[in-house]
């Protein structure tokens, strides 16, 4: 049935102005191939439904969530919700019912309809902007199916369209949204296929093929470089970035992406195992230079603060 298909998203920010052009709809994919060790989205990761706890807004004395736990998985030490994730199947009766909201079912199914809908309640603002939709992640297009339905809609409805990719995905599959899509933010994260390999746990071959192709393709691209100390802000990396979308041609504009801490929270509340720790925001000065330097090759430049 048209517009029946769900999918998993994990969150959905109205008002984005980092996202694309003019004021947009944010939607996030839940589920991503990669796991690069500086994510600052660890909830969406995983391609199912998860819980995350916020210790610190639990109220004393109040039980709720363990009596409406129809799994017995959570317990409380020193006022503090403990879950057993092996009981655990995130069912999100815990969150239902929890009045400081210190319990969050991280992921909920949408059919493309209802997520349609969602998306046109901010139309006045996409209009009047020269905004829309952008769709992110996690990585939408591990989604493929879902994102294909829900960006027919977006055409009929003249919709502007944005996909926020890592391009690590089948290239068939990329050429498919690609046809419906205005707008790639493409994220490039280490030109050095083992030093990406070693970060991200997967090799870059794919995805610099990928954005080759989105190239040939003609799309509309913004490169979007993930600035972390340490990983990829040394002059090597920059100038070899530089050089392979000289090559391409068609590539102008690059966002600078800093690193920042506040994804730490949720690993804890996540309860998964991180070294995201090891890592700092860049300086501005290291920002600046980065910038100059892409600049120099004839880029146009953005830098996130």
């Amino acid at each position: 049935m048209d517009g029946a298909r769900q999918g998993l998203i994990f969150d959905l920010k109205k008002y984005s102005i980092n996202d694309g052009p003019g004021i947009r709809t944010t939607v996030f994919f839940k589920g991503c191939p990669l796991r690069c060790r500086w994510c600052h989205n660890p909830e969406g990761q995983s391609f199912s439904p998860e819980i995350m706890i916020r210790s610190s807004r639990c109220l004393t004395g109040c039980s709720e969530c363990l009596i409406a736990c129809p799994e017995g998985a959570i317990t409380k030490t020193a006022d503090v919700p403990v879950l057993d994730r092996q009981k655990c199947n995130a069912c999100g009766k815990c969150s239902d019912v929890c009045p400081a909201q210190a319990i969050e079912l991280v992921g909920r199914k949408l059919t493309s309809a209802e997520l349609i809908k969602e998306i046109e309640k901010d139309r006045i603002f996409q209009e009047q902007s020269g905004g829309g939709v952008t769709f992110s992640g996690g990585e939408p297009l591990s989604q493929a199916d879902f994102l294909s339905e829900v960006l027919d809609a977006c055409q009929k409805k003249e919709i502007h369209t944005t996909v926020d990719t890592c391009g690590f995905v089948p290239t068939y599959v990329l050429e498919k949204i690609a046809r419906k899509t205005d707008l790639f933010l493409y994220d490039l994260k280490v030109m050095d296929e083992k030093k990406h390999l070693a970060f991200t746990g997967a090799s870059n071959r794919l995805i610099l093929e990928n954005l080759a192709r989105l190239v040939a393709m003609g799309k509309n691209i913004i490169i979007r470089i993930p600035i972390v100390p340490g990983v990829n802000d040394d002059e090597k990396n920059i100038r070899e970035v530089a050089q392979f979308l000289r090559s391409l041609g068609a590539v102008r504009e690059i966002s600078l992406l800093p690193y920042h801490k506040l994804g730490r929270s949720k690993y804890r509340g996540l309860e998964k195992k991180t070294d995201s720790d090891s890592f700092e925001p860049p300086s501005g000065e290291c920002l600046e230079r980065t910038k100059r330097e892409l600049e120099r090759w004839g880029f146009r430049v953005h830098r996130g603060e």
